[in-house]
């Protein structure tokens, strides 16, 4: 038995690193002088599987793509492309979503590559990272937002399905619904991301809202908030859900009793759960 231990030890870390730790790591899918942008993709056992590009969070000026909270959702068959993008601290809007159409250009370019399945791509996003995900989403075609970022522009930057984690919606309007508190997050983030406040660049804070970016050709979108969230207000998702249903777009609104901004409560197996289901139903072959 005291032999058997030390193998079934083993094993357990080997099971729990293969379906944690990427397949492909630090994948170069675009260059920006000596800046090279990279993803980490993680594949599941199924052949040809759908892919879902993760943005993280992080104020627009943090985190990277080793926080993967939807990681479980390889157990649902997803492949999922975990990104880092270009940072406020690095670069203003709209360099962010440049580089994430870019990494979703790439993945379309090297599918075969992979065998992964090219025509399924979703996009996924964690507070800043859902307003990211939400406008990269939204915002197919727009030549402003498309940029010429990576060597694939002659692939499409489209994904068909949309998740939203606690993300803004409308940059015009998310200081008016902000708590104290969340305007002293808000203010310096959005300061940052923008180069000024967003009624000092009404037009740059439009075209960064993926309210604004709105049409009957847009894909399903799913948004998950708490209704205690004390930086990111509920208002963001309500008003973009609203807006949906206005223009017959496919939205759903998931709306968390007492829950903050972000937490295991967000990506637990209940909620990763109605995720898998809202991205197989708009994903299947």
């Amino acid at each position: 038995m005291k032999a058997f231990l030390p193998i079934l030890c083993l094993w357990l870390t080997s099971a729990f690193l293969s379906a944690t730790e990427p397949t492909h790591a630090n994948v170069e899918y675009a260059r920006i002088g000596d800046l090279a942008l990279r993803l980490d993709l993680r594949l599941p056992a199924a052949a040809r599987p759908p892919i879902i590009i993760y943005v993280h969070g992080g104020a627009w000026r943090a985190g990277s793509k080793s926080d993967v909270p939807i990681v479980k959702l390889l157990d649902h068959g997803f492949a999922i492309a975990s990104v880092d993008y270009r940072l406020s601290t690095q670069a203003t809007f709209p360099a962010q979503i440049h580089d994430i159409k870019a990494a979703i250009r790439f993945l379309r370019a090297k599918a075969d590559q992979w065998n992964i399945d090219a025509k399924r791509i979703a996009i996924v996003g964690s507070s800043a990272g859902g307003h990211l995900a939400a406008l990269t989403g939204l915002s197919n075609g727009h030549a402003e937002l498309e940029g010429t970022v990576g060597s694939h522009l002659d692939q499409s930057s489209q994904v068909d399905a949309i998740v939203s984690f606690y993300g803004a919606s409308n940059l015009q309007s998310i200081l008016s619904q902000s708590t104290e508190f969340g305007l002293s997050v808000r203010v310096p983030a959005l300061k940052l991301l923008l180069g000024e406040l967003p009624d000092q660049a009404p037009a740059l804070a439009k075209l960064a809202s993926p309210i604004a970016h709105l049409d009957t050709k847009d894909p399903p979108l799913l948004m998950i908030h708490g209704d205690a969230d004390p930086q990111m207000p509920l208002a963001q998702s309500e008003e973009l859900h609203q807006a949906c249903k206005n223009r017959e777009i496919a939205s759903k609104l998931i709306i968390l009793p007492g829950a903050k901004h972000g937490g295991d409560e967000f990506y637990n197996h209940e909620h990763l759960l109605l995720v898998a289901e809202f991205l197989k139903q708009y994903l299947s072959p």
